[in-house]
């Protein structure tokens, strides 16, 4: 029996959340805990960096299988460089999250392991059946196959390489840092929500200026939900500011995948291959489970 541990790294969280995403856990079989200050709130977070340290780092330290991070929203920065990372090579968790949980996938990455860029407890209630299954079946060590419906501003072609990215704010932020990531030869996913036009577009600016864009071998755009535009209208739209930072690239670019701050949350194995084919009609996602 898989073990999963839901811990709490950024944010607080409603405990109504995490004891639904427990018990429709355990109904499918898995051994769920709890971290000790998973359901706590210091102000804005959910414990003391310290108290969300300890839960991190006592999961980390564990014979669980799955850390589950419960929500997102900004904290994850603040610990990440406190953690011992011994026992995770010894013993590698699958970490799962989205939003903030961009820090840990980043620094696992670079660690040379896969995490799942997923939903999280906070929507479970919520979420579609598809993407609750698409976390089981990466947990389960199943891989997932995707259909996507046609965007306008798709570009055709194929790609085969790893998968990373995450939300582009929190890639924005760490651009430059010691968990900066590394994009060559990549498929590139990236979503985001709540941001102004203009910043989605200085985020891509960010991207290209300092390469990133130009070494990826694909890019995949999840949900851009809830975008807001400035008094002064940017004059295009968010999914319009993305496609023509990456126009002069010749690479497949994939818009309206299922995944980020949508109820259709689907999981993606970040740090393993995968095949994007990028076409007329639908676009197709598969992972291969191959890679680092």
């Amino acid at each position: 029996m898989k073990k999963i541990r839901i811990v709490s790294p950024a944010k607080s969280i409603e405990k109504r959340h995490v004891l639904y995403a427990q018990s429709w856990l355990e109904q499918k079989g898995f051994d769920v805990t709890i971290g000790e200050n998973a359901l706590g709130e210091h102000n804005y977070f959910s414990g003391t960096d310290a108290q969300r340290l300890k839960d991190f780092q006592d999961a980390i330290d564990s014979d669980v299988d799955v850390i589950l991070c419960a929500r997102g929203g900004y904290g994850s920065v603040r610990i990440v460089d406190q953690i011992d990372w011994t026992n995770f090579y010894k013993k590698p968790k699958l970490i799962c999250g989205y939003s903030d949980v961009t820090v840990f996938h980043n620094r696992i990455n670079k660690m040379g392991f896969s995490s799942i860029h997923s939903t999280a407890p906070l929507n479970f209630e919520e979420n579609s059946a598809e993407s609750l299954d698409s976390l089981i079946n990466l947990i389960s060590g199943k891989l997932n196959d995707f259909k996507i419906e046609h965007h306008e501003l798709n570009k055709m072609g194929q790609a085969e390489a790893e998968v990373v990215g995450g939300n582009l704010a929190i890639l924005s932020t760490l651009s430059g840092t010691d968990d900066d990531l590394n994009t060559e030869n990549k498929i590139l996913f990236i979503e985001d929500i709540g941001e102004a036009v203009y910043s989605i577009d200085r985020m891509m600016w960010q991207l290209k200026k300092s390469g990133k864009l130009a070494k990826i071998k694909g890019l995949i755009v999840g949900g851009l939900t809830a975008m807001k535009d400035s008094a002064v209208p940017f004059g295009n739209t968010a999914e319009e500011v993305i496609a023509d930072a990456v126009k002069s690239y010749d690479y497949p670019v994939c818009f309206n995948f299922p995944a980020g701050h949508v109820n259709d949350n689907r999981a993606i194995l970040f740090g393993k291959l995968a095949r994007l084919d990028v076409q007329n009609e639908f676009s197709n996602f598969t992972q291969t489970g191959e890679g680092v």
